[in-house]
């Protein structure tokens, strides 16, 4: 198709393709600025407001990562719910309406009362908010990566499909900055009072502008044209049960491939906080300011990583990930424990380094799984699911292992293990660098009118 098209038409095409990159990522920063915002108060904030005192330093630790986990929890549901109407009406509608949901609840619980002012109601209403964010986020996801890879060209999907990845760490970094900015200009009892909240206020100014964004781009030709298909025809089907009937492969090596990827991201970003702050006693503010240079570098190099997948391959650079992260814990910790600032931002760029090796790749992976009338379901499914036993489990975890044994072996081999589990689902998925979504889809019709033959017979 691209052959035939004229030399002019190229530049229009690479315009439209980087404002469809720009939308997706404007909302993902949206998306995951309000998410990890929490990750980040829930340590620092959460912890000591929201929850009844203890003489464990560690319980209301584990009880704010506990709510913590519950929008990983929601995150599936969402995912399931916007990926079926995600296939049916557009990948743009629904991204209008999660960035919205997530502003709301994001904006809500920066106004909540803490537990000294109204006892367990706010612990109860923080929960709730909390899965609000997740439904939204579970569904953001799936919806941004497909926005950008049913656009790009098949030579180059990976690069362009692991833009709204990098969004991930911008977000990140935004609420890491706002929360340093707010913790060294107020004094701990003015930032405990007041000053956390600012952060999840201003959430309300980032929606808009990410809302705005997304109302300048349309839906991918290719999904326009299989949902007329699927108007016009009773037989092409869509939705969760549909995947899990006729692609059960992609969903599984989906979640296996996330296993890992997904235990050590929280595990880096999140618990390394708790390490540093509880068990080694770090400043607050000198750890956010080491995560500040750790997103830098993790931005900045996923989509590096994303285009490497165009010339090696998906399978070899998911590998090089895989292998890394059973090996990160038993390397990171010992440079935590010298305290020395240098040594303890290398091992977090380290680990978000090793990180990208499998983050940037899955976008374009999950994409090539699945046929467009349920891509957005499938890899949905794929990628959130297994959210609920890896990342929302692995700062409880590793916590509770860190409180039990005093040391940071079992926690490095709980990640090699994980890193076990991933290296099973690369070894066994296909190849997929340089697919055609066309000749996907085309393949999937042909088992559809065979199925129809026979049921006839």
């Amino acid at each position: 198709m691209a052959s035939t098209a004229p030399a002019s038409d190229a530049p229009m095409r690479q315009s439209s393709l980087r404002r469809v990159v720009t939308a997706s990522m404007a909302g993902t920063v949206v998306e995951w600025y309000e998410f990890f915002l929490y990750a980040t108060a829930a340590t620092l904030v959460f912890n000591k407001i929201m929850f009844p005192p203890s003489d464990d330093p560690y319980a209301p630790i584990i009880a704010a990562f506990v709510t913590y986990a519950v929008g990983f929890v929601a995150r599936p549901l969402g995912g399931i719910v916007f990926g079926h109407f995600g296939d049916k009406y557009g990948r743009k509608k629904l991204l209008q309406f999660a960035i919205i949901l997530v502003g709301v609840a994001t904006f809500v619980m920066g106004c909540l009362p803490t537990f000294d002012a109204i006892g367990y109601w706010a612990p109860a209403l923080l929960v709730a908010l909390r899965f609000a964010q997740g439904f939204a986020v579970g569904g953001e996801w799936g919806g941004a990566v497909l926005l950008v890879s049913e656009h790009s060209p098949d030579k180059t999907r990976g690069f362009w499909a692991s833009w709204p990845q990098a969004a991930v760490p911008i977000g990140n970094l935004l609420a890491t900055v706002v929360l340093l900015v707010l913790s060294r200009t107020l004094s701990e009892e003015q930032f405990l009072a007041w000053g956390w909240r600012i952060g999840f206020w201003l959430s309300v100014v980032i929606v808009a502008i990410g809302y705005y964004v997304r109302t300048r781009v349309t839906d991918a030709p290719i999904f326009v044209e299989v949902q007329k298909q699927i108007e016009s025809s009773k037989a092409a089907r869509y939705g969760v049960l549909e995947v899990l009937k006729r692609y059960p492969r992609g969903v599984l090596t989906a979640m296996g491939l996330r296993f890992a990827e997904n235990i050590m991201y929280y595990l880096v970003v999140t618990f390394s906080i708790t390490y540093l702050a509880v068990a080694l006693e770090v400043d607050t503010a000198e750890i956010l300011g080491l995560l500040v240079i750790a997103h830098i570098v993790h931005m900045t190099v996923i989509p590096l990583i994303g285009g490497l997948t165009d010339r090696l391959g998906r399978k070899p650079v998911y590998l090089i990930g895989t292998l890394g992260a059973a090996a990160w814990g038993f390397v990171a910790f010992p440079m935590f424990d010298t305290r020395n600032p240098a040594i303890i931002v290398a091992a977090i760029c380290l680990g978000l380094f090793i990180h990208a090796f499998m983050y940037a790749p899955q976008p374009a992976i999950m994409s090539e799984m699945f046929p467009t009338r349920m891509r957005y379901s499938g890899v949905s499914l794929g990628y959130q699911v297994t959210s609920i036993v890896a990342g929302s489990l692995a700062p409880i975890i590793a916590t509770a292992l860190l409180r039990e044994y005093g040391s940071y072996i079992p926690v490095a081999v709980y990640l090699a293990i994980a890193a076990g589990v991933t290296l099973i689902a690369v070894i066994s998925m296909r190849e997929t660098k340089g697919s055609s979504l066309h000749e996907l889809d085309r393949l999937d019709e042909e088992k559809l009118a065979a199925d129809r033959v026979s049921t006839r017979a």
